[in-house]
């Protein structure tokens, strides 16, 4: 039997999304990466907490009821494409979002609520980005200097989701819960 992960995540507003892809159509033949990420799976994790059983799941959409009450929406503006790994063969290809403080304090209340249920999470630094593509696959070195075109917007966050993650769909991300952000 396959296992099923969870993540608590911010999802992307639709027009970013949108813009996303249309950046991705048009550098993804100059740059070979294994996989390019599907648009409606764009997102910004919060949480990554892998298995869950049901009454944990249970447990995490109650500790988000109370954050979402605790949050007000903020809006995020997208900065800069980056990647994860070796400079010349990445792992990830990533997009980036400006500095705000309202992301990072909810993400500390999520990763806190999370641990409280029990979790054993990331203790790296919160990096907030959205996966573009993953894994270079280049004969030639990988130059992040030669995608000249960048994505640019700014977009709301009004909720937090929990997702299911399939592995042998695409899109791979399945909503399981959302909460809206409503201090």
């Amino acid at each position: 039997m396959k296992k099923t992960h969870y993540f608590i995540a911010v999802p992307l507003a639709d027009e970013v999304k949108e813009k996303l892809v249309q950046w991705k159509n048009e550098v993804a033949p100059h740059f070979p990466f294994r996989t390019w990420v599907h648009q409606e799976d764009y997102h910004i994790t919060l949480a990554f907490l892998g298995e869950a059983s049901s009454s944990q799941r249970q447990a995490v959409c109650e500790a988000m009821a109370m954050i979402g009450k605790n949050h007000a929406p903020f809006s995020l503006t997208l900065e800069g494409i980056r990647f994860f790994g070796n400079s010349s063969a990445p792992r990830i290809l990533w997009q980036g979002v400006k500095r705000e403080e309202a992301l990072f304090a909810l993400q500390r209340d999520v990763y806190e609520a999370c641990v409280r249920i029990g979790f054993r999470l990331d203790v790296r630094p919160f990096t907030p980005h959205i996966t573009i593509a993953r894994k270079w696959e280049g004969e030639k070195r990988f130059r992040l200097e030669e995608m000249r075109n960048i994505v640019e917007g700014s977009f709301d966050v009004h909720e937090i989701v929990l997702y299911q993650t399939h592995l042998d769909r695409v899109p791979k991300y399945e909503v399981i819960a959302s909460v809206s952000l409503s201090k």
